[in-house]
């Protein structure tokens, strides 16, 4: 079975040893996922992502 990149054309140009196979992709997307998640372990930016989209800000006094 083709994978849908491969049969709509996109990677023709490659001989069909070379061409992505859907396992590829999946691989590709978990390393994705995993980069973005050790991305986000690293900088933790919940401080900011609470304080920038729950917490209503405070009325200024006049």
């Amino acid at each position: 079975m083709a994978t849908p990149a491969a049969s709509s054309g996109v990677l023709k140009f490659l001989k069909p040893r070379t061409r992505p196979q859907s396992t590829d992709i999946q691989a590709a997307a978990a390393w994705g996922v995993a980069a973005g998640t050790t991305a986000l372990w690293l900088v933790q930016p919940f401080d900011w992502l609470k304080k920038t989209f729950f917490e209503k800000p405070e009325p200024e006094a006049k």
